[in-house]
This record gives C-alpha cells, sequence and structure tokens, in this order.
C-alpha cells in the first residue's frame, strides 16, 4: 500500500491571526475635518461638565465684582485722589481685564490634573483622535468662561462710571486681545498641571507666576511711581503691554507698540509652550 503526502498549498493554509489595530496615535494621520469634530464634542463634553457643576462657574462670576469694587475703593482715592474714582475705574478696568485671563488660566492647569487623578484623560488617549484636541478643547470652554468673567467686568465697570473714549469696536478689540494673550497662558498652566502631582501643588507655582506679574505690572498703578529697577521689569512684563493696550484702546492713546508686544508674546508662549504640553500629555502615566 502506497502512502501519498498531501502538501497543503498556500490557499489551504490556516489564516494567519489579523492584524492588532492601530491606534491613532499619530496627529497627522486625522484630517482637519475630523479634529474639529473631536474638538467641538470635547468642548461639548467640557460645556456639559460646567452645566452639571454651576458652582465651577463662581471664580468667573464673582471674581471680577470682588476685584473691581475692591480696587476702585480701596486704591481709587490714593491714586487718583479723593472723590476722582471714576478716573481710577478708567484707569484699572482694561488692565483687570488682563488679570482675569491669568486667574481663569490658572483653572485650567488645576482643572488637567484633576481629571487625570479621575482617570478621565487615560480615556480619551485611548480614542482614535488628536492628543491636542482634547487639550484645545478645554481651552475652548475656559475662553468661553473668560468673555463671561470680562462681560461681568465691564458691567460693574461701567456701573462705577468707565466711559469709553473712543468707539465699541475698540473695546471689542480690547476684549479680542485680553482672549487671545489669555489663552496662551493657558498653555503654560495646562504644563504646570501636566508636569506636578497635585493640583494644590498646580496653585502654588501658579501663585509663584502670578503674584510677580500681576504686581509687577500697570495693572494697578502707573509704573512711573515705581522704583527704577521694578520699572525696568514692568517695560517687559507682557502683562503691562496688555493692560496698556486694552487701557488706550478704551481711553484713547497710541496702541501700535503694546498691542504688537502683547501679539507676539502671546504667540512666542504658545509655539514654546503648546507643543510641550501635547507631548507631556501623551508621555504622562
Amino acid at each position: 500500500m502506497s502512502t501519498t503526502t498531501v502538501t497543503k498549498s498556500p490557499v489551504d493554509a490556516p489564516d494567519r491571526a489579523p492584524a492588532p489595530p492601530r491606534r491613532a496615535d499619530a496627529e497627522g494621520r486625522i484630517g482637519l475635518r475630523a479634529n474639529l469634530r473631536h474638538i467641538g464634542a470635547l468642548a461639548r463634553r467640557n460645556a456639559l461638565q460646567i452645566k452639571q457643576d454651576p458652582e465651577s462657574m463662581f471664580d468667573a462670576v464673582f471674581m471680577p465684582i470682588i476685584f473691581i469694587l475692591l480696587f476702585v475703593y480701596v486704591f481709587g482715592g490714593a491714586i487718583s485722589g479723593k472723590g476722582n474714582n471714576d478716573a481710577y475705574v478708567n484707569y484699572v478696568a482694561p488692565g483687570l481685564m488682563a488679570m482675569m485671563g491669568m486667574n481663569i488660566a490658572m483653572a485650567v492647569g488645576v482643572g488637567i490634573n484633576d481629571d487625570f487623578k479621575k482617570g478621565v484623560m487615560d480615556r480619551f488617549r485611548t480614542m482614535p483622535i488628536a492628543r491636542s484636541s482634547v487639550l484645545i478643547a478645554k481651552i475652548v470652554v475656559e475662553i468661553g468662561r473668560m468673555l463671561i468673567a470680562t462681560a461681568i467686568l465691564l458691567g460693574m465697570s461701567f456701573l462705577l462710571g468707565l466711559t469709553i473714549h473712543t468707539s465699541v469696536l475698540h473695546l471689542f478689540a480690547a476684549i479680542g486681545l485680553s482672549m487671545v494673550f489669555g489663552a496662551s497662558l493657558m498653555w503654560i498652566f495646562i504644563l504646570i498641571g501636566l508636569t506636578v502631582k497635585t493640583a494644590q501643588a498646580v496653585q502654588g507655582m501658579a501663585m509663584m507666576v502670578l503674584m510677580p506679574l500681576q504686581f509687577g505690572s500697570s495693572i494697578f498703578a502707573p509704573t512711573t511711581t515705581m522704583p527704577g529697577w521694578l520699572e525696568t521689569f514692568t517695560d517687559y512684563n507682557p502683562l503691562s503691554n496688555l493692560a496698556d493696550a486694552a487701557r488706550n484702546l478704551i481711553n484713547g492713546g497710541p496702541v501700535a507698540h503694546s498691542v504688537w508686544m502683547t501679539l507676539g508674546w502671546a504667540l512666542a508662549i504658545t509655539v514654546v509652550t503648546a507643543p510641550l504640553a501635547v507631548s507631556k500629555f501623551r508621555k504622562k502615566t
């Protein structure tokens, strides 16, 4: 009896196990339209979170009221003279627009850190979405909170005597400039939130950044009254440039230098910190 050896052809060979699906980690594979759709969906998710937790809006609603009342009635008489609070309102209100941006930006870093603690960000990183879309969606919603805070600040300022000496378009330009600079600052605080371990550490580091920049600027008082070394610091302080730009847009005066300096600072901060923040977001464990 003869035996025949049957050789299996490649067709008869058992199918190989399917290759594991590729993760869409590389943002270059995600088109612009899909990226925008992801940002919109994530922004909606963040906005719904605020709706479910209205207390998260307390800083955006009450900080502008407290700050404008506090600084006008505590410092207004000392700087502009007793009974001249109206003049100080026109000085400090544009500066406080810059301050609002920094305080809202600090909350972004705290929120990012808290989301990682809860495991929310780990779920996002398993999805086939651009990593930057998660962070950009966060910034989009925080810009909305910043707009609300600025609107409340200006509303209170008008009640206290703020007067627009230019035009409504100039006022909108000042608001837009504040939004652009505030958005750039959010990348700094996102990076801090992704780097340090706790929300308390984020707040501590943020205050170390905020305090010198806010009080070593032209937000609250003219820099000509400061010592020479501090006046030099305020000249290079981006908050001084933003405060001066917003102030001159509202009250009238030369704006080109301060506007371009503010936009330059915003661009430089974003170019440096945004890629670092996205990279840290990818690698954070």
